[in-house]
């Protein structure tokens, strides 16, 4: 088993990180929050210290909270 792949889908499967992902436009563009406070407000309502480490969530994250600053 790949356990790089297995975690990566773990965290995108993690139902509070979804969550706070469905809510990050709303808290950018309510709050002006900068992608450092975007990232913090993230892991804090996944109830996970850091996410940086997994790509793929990372990567999910960087898109919603760039779709969030155009709006």
């Amino acid at each position: 088993m790949n356990t790089t792949t297995t975690s990566n889908q773990m965290l995108l499967n993690n139902s509070a990180f979804v969550s706070a992902l469905q809510g990050l436009q709303s808290f950018v563009l309510e709050t002006g929050a900068d992608i450092d406070m975007a990232y913090d407000w993230v892991a804090d309502q996944a109830g996970i210290k850091s996410f940086c480490h997994d790509g793929a969530a990372f990567s999910c994250f960087y898109d919603v909270f760039m779709d969030a600053t155009d709006a």
